[in-house]
């Protein structure tokens, strides 16, 4: 098989905006559904000249609210993805998808041009923490739209956020009873974390937002770490839970330091070495695209000692860890101070195989001081204040 590629297609806008989120997504009046299909065509066009001879093995649409896309759009994009790259038997196509009712009225239209995943952002199942969050959808809302999602795809997932102000054990426990019963085979479960330029960020500021005690989202983390392992769905990252063989390979991608086509505003890439960065307000994109056939606002090479590091941080977030040898030979250059891994092994936060270094449990409580101890050249600024990881790489 030609080298792998994974491709990410965004999706920039939403209903309204969370106030957690500081990702790329935008509130308009209007969309014109026909001009932005024509623009992500041209924009993957563009990506496609460059990446000839590679194996499609994953398509992901993110947001912003990708299940606000026409099916149309989302058919169109993936049969230029076919018709641009070779793909792979098991194709994934995940689709992010919001639980109202409106949206959820798409599914069976978008399982129909060719979803065969569904990511969808439940949150919470209570209604007075979806108005906390910023949420456009009721709770049994949410269950309706996961029970129609279940319908229609053959594998979904979705999304929880936890260590909210007041959260305790016993009301986290009880969430994950019923998240585990629900019978899908892969949870995101992340902890509330507090963004910088977001709404709650500024009343974190103001003194009007209390986050949790860091000691109870620790408890939290670890229990959710043992509860979903116990069900059948453990860790492989560090907020992500699946049964065997049904992992995101979309995000694994990521995650292993593979390459990777960002399509849409604002949407990342990693390009044979080189890092790719659309622009992120929607006008900004459309008018590049016009002047230049792509939505490029950024694009450089990443010198060896930037993609090591990057891989060093992507790869120790997996429970399976990375392979240091290997990764010093592709970049033909130390990854880790081992005098730092050495020590770390002893104090029982890292793990060695005879291949492979990895983060124990109860190292991924501290997992961005250990990133900044071990990494070769010390540039990851890690600090020795704990942090409770629990948030997707973003990119």
């Amino acid at each position: 098989m030609a080298e792998p590629l994974a491709l990410y297609i965004h999706w920039p806008f939403c209903v309204s905006k969370c106030p957690y989120c500081d990702f790329n997504s935008h509130v308009r009046s209007e969309i014109d559904q026909q001009q932005w299909r024509e623009a992500l065509l041209a924009d993957l066009a563009h990506e496609a000249r460059l990446l000839r001879g590679r194996t499609l093995t994953s398509i992901f649409f993110g947001g912003g609210t990708p299940s606000l896309m026409e099916p149309a759009t989302v058919a169109a994009l993936i049969d230029a993805a076919r018709g641009q790259w070779s793909t792979a038997d098991d194709l994934e196509i995940t689709l992010e998808a919001n639980p109202n009712s409106v949206e959820a009225a798409r599914f069976a239209d978008l399982a129909a041009a060719g979803v065969n995943r569904i990511s969808l952002g439940l949150q919470s199942f209570e209604d007075e923490a979806l108005a906390f969050l910023g949420r456009a959808h009721s709770s049994s809302e949410g269950q309706q739209a996961l029970e129609i999602a279940q319908r229609h795809f053959a594998r979904v997932s979705f999304d929880l956020i936890y260590a909210l102000p007041g959260d305790s054990e016993t009301g986290w426990s009880a969430t994950l009873d019923k998240a585990l019963g629900l019978g899908t085979t892969h949870l995101s479960l992340y902890q509330l974390t507090i963004e910088p330029g977001t709404r709650f960020a500024a009343l974190n500021a103001s003194g009007k937002l209390d986050p949790l005690d860091g000691d109870i989202a620790a408890a939290l983390y670890e229990l959710t770490g043992e509860r979903s392992a116990a069900a059948g769905l453990p860790a492989y990252e560090i907020s992500n839970h699946a049964a065997p063989n049904a992992e995101s390979r979309h995000n694994l991608s990521y995650w292993r330091y593979g390459d990777y086509a960002g399509v849409g505003p604002g949407a990342h890439g990693r390009r044979t070495s080189m890092r790719t960065v659309r622009h992120r307000k929607p006008e900004n994109f459309l008018s590049c695209l016009e002047r230049n056939g792509h939505g490029i606002a950024e694009e450089a090479r990443l010198d060896a000692g930037e993609a090591a590091d990057e891989a060093l941080v992507m790869g120790l977030r997996l429970v399976e860890g990375i392979d240091v040898g290997a990764l010093e030979q592709r970049f033909a250059r130390p990854l880790v101070d081992r005098g730092a891994v050495e020590r770390l092994t002893h104090s029982g936060h890292l793990q060695q195989s005879a291949e492979r270094l990895s983060v124990t449990p109860r190292g991924r409580l501290v997992l961005d001081y250990l990133l900044g101890e071990i990494a070769a050249c010390r540039a990851l600024g890690g600090s020795s204040e704990k942090r409770y990881l629990s948030s997707a790489a973003k990119t």
